[in-house]
C-alpha cells in the first residue's frame, strides 16, 4: 500500500439496552408484515375488486343482495383475519415476544442474548431487512422474520443501527 492510497475497514460493536417487547407495537409489525407480503396484497387487490363490482352491480340491479353481502361478509372476514386474528396468534405462539432481549450488531454477526442464552447469526443468513414505524425487520426469508424494536436504542443510535443493517443485510437476488 502506497502513502497515497488508505483503507478504512468498518468495524463495528453497537450493542442494545435490554428490552421486551409491547403487544400493540409487535401486533402492528406482524400487520406490516402481511400487508407487505406480495401474495396478501394480491389477495387484498382482489378481494376489493370483487366487493367494489358487487356493489356497482347490485346498484345497478345486476346482482341480488346475496352477491353484495357475500362480497361484503368476505371482504370483512379477510379484514379481520389479517388485521386480528392471525397477528395474534403469532403473538401468542412466539415465546420470543415474552422475553427480555438484547442485541449486538458484530463485524460479522448478529448476537442476540436473553436470561437463559444466546443466539448469533452470520450476517449473511438474513436476506433482507424492512423499517417499520417502531421495528426493524430482518428476514431469514420471506415468512421468518426476526424484529427489533428501535426502541432498544438511544435515538442518536436508530440511525446509526439502520445504517449498518444496511450495510450488513444486501437483499439477495
Amino acid at each position: 500500500v502506497s502513502a497515497d492510497h488508505y483503507y478504512i475497514v468498518h468495524l463495528f460493536v453497537m450493542t442494545s439496552s435490554f428490552f421486551t417487547y409491547s403487544k400493540p407495537k409487535v401486533l402492528q409489525a406482524l400487520r406490516y408484515h402481511f400487508i407487505t407480503r406480495r401474495e396478501i396484497k394480491f389477495i387484498l387487490i382482489l378481494v376489493n375488486v370483487f366487493a367494489i363490482s358487487a356493489v356497482f352491480f347490485y346498484f345497478f340491479k345486476k346482482v341480488s343482495a346475496y352477491a353484495f353481502i357475500a362480497s361484503s361478509f368476505l371482504w370483512f372476514s379477510l379484514m379481520i383475519s389479517f388485521w386480528f386474528i392471525l397477528p395474534n396468534i403469532i403473538y401468542r405462539k412466539s415465546k420470543t415476544f415474552r422475553d427480555r432481549l438484547k442485541v449486538n450488531f458484530e463485524p460479522q454477526h448478529l448476537f442476540i442474548e436473553n436470561d437463559r442464552g444466546s443466539r448469533s447469526w452470520p450476517w449473511t443468513d438474513f436476506s433482507s431487512m424492512i423499517e417499520s414505524p417502531y421495528f426493524f425487520h430482518l428476514y431469514f426469508d420471506s415468512r421468518t422474520f426476526f424484529i427489533i424494536p428501535k426502541s432498544a436504542f438511544e435515538p442518536e443510535q436508530v440511525r446509526e443501527a439502520r445504517e449498518m443493517l444496511k450495510e450488513k443485510i444486501k437483499p439477495k437476488p
